[in-house]
């Protein structure tokens, strides 16, 4: 909220959709209408990382354009959650200082996917950087939602919050 400097009521956001297909320069499109219709802030679906036809850099570029331009036409602070998850820890930074360099505040990670020590590093970076940092559970229903095998969530989110 201090960062929003909103107080007295909801926050409101969404998960763009298509979650998959669309060029960042439309994507980017997608969380400017969200945001100047009256959003606060929209977010990265999980499967939303770097494929051909949308590379994490142009939709990090394309999304703070967004933010920039919604903020400017509408006088509040708005905000993109951008998943930053990469194959290794030095990938994941690389993103996590990009997307500080544009000027958006917050980045989001698959903890799960993404594995605890690289939680740890972004966890890290996101505090001594002064970004949010919004965790996704992508994946968790492989492990948890089974009665007699895998691992309830709550040890689960434990984990998480040990690690970072």
């Amino acid at each position: 909220r201090d960062k929003l400097n909103k107080y007295g009521r909801p926050l409101l956001g969404c998960t763009i959709k298509p979650k998959l297909g669309l060029s960042a320069k439309n994507y980017g499109r997608a969380v400017y209408e969200c945001l100047r219709g009256g959003l606060d802030f929209t977010k990265d679906d999980e499967n939303v990382n770097s494929q051909p036809f949308m590379r994490w850099r142009d939709r990090f570029l394309f999304c703070a354009e967004a933010i920039y331009k919604a903020q400017a036409e509408t006088g509040e602070i708005k905000g993109h959650y951008l998943n930053a998850t990469a194959g290794t820890c030095e990938e994941m930074i690389k993103r996590a200082v990009f997307a500080r360099e544009l000027g958006v505040p917050i980045v989001m990670h698959d903890y799960l996917t993404g594995g605890f020590t690289a939680n740890t590093s972004l966890a890290h970076y996101c505090r001594d950087n002064g970004l949010l940092l919004h965790i996704h559970r992508a994946m968790h229903a492989v492990i948890d939602r089974q009665k007699n095998h895998g691992i309830h969530f709550r040890v689960l989110a434990k984990a998480l919050r040990m690690s970072g």
